[in-house]
């Protein structure tokens, strides 16, 4: 099949479904799921309750149309929630949908409105937008996953595959309290699940050039795997009047400038070689070479693909020292790593080169993960899109970041990025995670909801 092309398959809608209703209704939960100050800040001591009350909100909307959960809590305050919503066809494998609850942070003093007010604004060229955090990363995407089902169940209708609808705690800190707990402590809850989709993707970008109205909405078929890794330098420690030779500092510093210089070599994963025939057939133009400028190609999309061409190892952490005139016997950075599919323990053995015998690194980390660019589930993201936006083509890309397919790639679910949004061209949806201001166009909310229908009902 044409990689830039969607199939001639059709997903007409259904009658018994008032659809405005599904709009609105996802508006109203979205608006609702903000409200609730889910905040995760990594700290244990300051992140509170907000995950339960949201996890208990869904499971309450969900029980208004007879629809059971299980509400899993592994620490106190951590809330889960998974429910099952059984399909027509039992020989098909479950589809996992998932989102998380939590959200990262937000600095009231640096928003132009209240981050958890979820107020609408008429903007002048997007229309009525929808601000708070969690619009876009990931309230939008769960309070309209929740809608779509109450929608369905309402209406009496079956979607295809079992659905195991599951809203996670702790994303944003690696799920140690959400989905990384459940596929080690509670696997059966997903139990026959062979796909899942949640973030980072389906949000449309510009296809530049040549006047062309169509648009590509990213699919997340791949992510890179993520390393941290802890540089010790040491030395001998005494009086900054008699300097050393074998000085912690100098050493540590020696070996983060070597980092920072260091480029790794361009390498084209499955996702990224997709990517690259797509926006390549869409622009009639050739994106296949290593000097090839994406940004200056593509605009904010070509940064996107930009950074999955390469590991990357960024420093990002320094501490040595308590007094400017004692030289310390032990200096330290960290350094944050990107990892391509297939090139698991490369980026380690080229930092420990890179740094050299005299710092050494501790590692901890989580492989990259990767899922086939074509299939079924493809073909029905392709479809659904289709039938709303026909100049619409979704595009398979490697996400340079992380999500929770990652923990539930350990029991053999293949995990996709795909939250539908349809926003103007000169929104840059991927921009909005973790931003200040975070806001989704109350259209694109609408697309979410017709689009994700579709796809729940016939995936």
């Amino acid at each position: 099949m044409d990689a830039a092309r969607s199939p001639g398959r059709t997903v007409p809608l259904v009658p018994a479904l008032d659809h405005a209703l599904l709009e609105e209704e996802a508006i109203d939960l979205v608006r609702d799921l903000i409200r609730i100050e889910s905040v995760n800040t990594g700290d244990p001591a300051t992140i509170g309750d907000g995950e339960a009350r949201a996890a208990r909100y869904v499971a309450e909307r969900l029980a208004e149309v007879g629809i059971g959960s299980e509400y899993v809590e592994p620490v106190a305050g951590r809330g889960n929630l998974v429910a099952r919503v059984p399909g027509s066809d039992p020989s098909a494998g479950a589809l996992v949908v998932h989102a998380h609850l939590d959200v990262v942070p937000a600095e009231a003093a640096d928003w132009s409105v209240p981050p958890f007010a979820a107020e609408v604004l008429d903007d002048r060229r997007h229309g009525e937008v929808l601000y708070g955090r969690g619009a876009v990363d990931m309230k939008g995407f769960a309070g309209t996953v929740v809608a779509v089902v109450r929608a369905l169940r309402t209406a009496r209708i079956v979607p295809r595959r079992d659905l195991v609808l599951a809203f996670f705690a702790d994303e944003e800190a690696g799920g140690y309290a959400g989905a990384k707990w459940l596929v080690e402590n509670r696997p059966d809850v997903f139990e026959g699940a062979t796909e899942a989709i949640s973030e980072v993707g389906g949000f449309s970008v510009p296809v530049p050039g040549n006047g062309s109205p169509r648009r590509a909405y990213l699919l997340a078929t791949a992510e890179k795997g993520v390393g941290w890794g802890i540089l010790r330098a040491r030395g001998t420690a005494g009086h900054a009047s008699r300097p050393t030779r074998d000085n912690a500092v100098a050493r540590i510093a020696r070996a983060v400038a070597a980092l920072h210089a260091h480029e790794f070599p361009v390498r084209h994963t499955e996702a990224t070689a997709a990517f690259l025939a797509a926006f390549g057939e869409l622009t009639g133009r050739d994106l296949t070479g290593d000097g090839v400028d994406l940004e200056r190609e593509l605009g904010f999309v070509g940064a996107i693909a930009e950074a999955g061409l390469r590991n990357t190892a960024t420093p990002t952490i320094l501490s040595a020292g308590y007094k400017t005139n004692v030289i310390p016997g032990e200096a330290v950075a960290e350094i944050d790593t990107r990892i391509l599919p297939g090139s698991e323990g490369e980026i380690e053995r080229e930092v420990a080169r890179l740094v050299g015998d005299e710092v050494s690194v501790e590692w901890k980390s989580l492989p990259p993960i990767a899922s086939p660019s074509g299939g079924p589930l493809v073909d029905v993201l392709r479809a659904a899109v289709a039938a709303d936006d026909p100049d619409g083509v979704v595009v398979p890309y490697l996400l340079p970041a992380s999500t929770d397919n990652k923990n539930l790639s350990r029991l053999g679910i293949a995990g996709y990025g795909f939250a539908p949004l349809r926003v103007p061209d000169d929104f840059d949806a991927f921009g909005q995670f973790h931003a200040v201001d975070e806001r989704v166009p109350l259209s694109a909310l609408r697309f979410a909801a017709r689009v994700t229908e579709r796809i729940l009902r016939t995936a």
